[in-house]
């Protein structure tokens, strides 16, 4: 495996750390500082046990699970990129409240994958001729599709970002994603015509690759 890290013969990794914090035989927290050493110029993606992260306590903390020191430990790490839960059905059944703390605390917001540059780092042009509408079903958000030079440069997806009066535009707060879609075009809202907001609208290709901004003023 490290043959392949070093020869970039694979895209990323996702090593089945399903055991604890403390597990005499495989511990959690060895294992993930070994891959963060070993990931080379490739992502790590942890699988994670979710019935075994909520089963154990965390060494420092006997009166919690040992989620928060697994994301901890993985947020904090270089090469660690972020996880795989396993498997799903556990996700749903929120043992340890374990779903809810991903909605909340983790995954509280929309995001754009990681990249994955060794395959393509070019961006998508951005999109074209974008404009509100007033319809008879209300405003709707309407752009144009980038031209493209070959299949990995076109525009596969569009992220939309809303921001209130007075916000700076940051396209690096993911909060401010609204949606990502595979239209071009978005319904919005009418709320009396006295709220302006500023919409922001990028193209993404396959491998999620962004394009540059186009910004859209409206009262709402």
């Amino acid at each position: 495996m490290l043959e392949w890290v070093r020869q970039g013969w694979v895209d990323y990794n996702i090593p089945q750390i399903y055991w604890e914090i403390g597990n005499k035989a495989a511990d959690y927290e060895t294992l993930i500082h070994w891959w963060s050493k070993h990931a080379g110029q490739r992502p790590v993606f942890v699988g994670q046990d979710v019935q075994r992260t909520v089963k154990f306590t965390d060494p420092n903390n006997p009166s919690q699970h040992q989620m928060n020191r697994k994301y901890q430990l993985q947020r904090s790490l270089p090469g660690i990129e972020g996880s795989c839960q396993w498997y799903a059905a556990a996700v749903c059944e929120n043992p340890g409240n374990y779903q809810e703390m991903l909605r909340q605390q983790y995954h509280s917001s929309l995001a754009l994958q990681p990249l994955m540059p060794w395959i393509d780092g070019q961006a998508p042009g951005k999109p074209r001729k974008t404009a509100v509408i007033w319809t008879e079903d209300g405003p709707v958000l309407f752009w144009t599709a980038p031209k493209a030079k070959s299949v990995m440069d076109e525009a596969c997806q569009y992220v939309v970002y809303r921001f209130a009066k007075g916000e700076k535009v940051n396209l690096n707060d993911a909060s401010k994603i609204l949606c990502f879609t595979r239209d071009t075009m978005l319904p919005l809202n009418y709320q009396g015509g006295k709220t302006k907001y500023t919409y922001v609208v990028t193209a993404l290709d396959r491998l999620q690759n962004e394009s540059k901004a186009v910004k859209k003023k409206v009262k709402l």
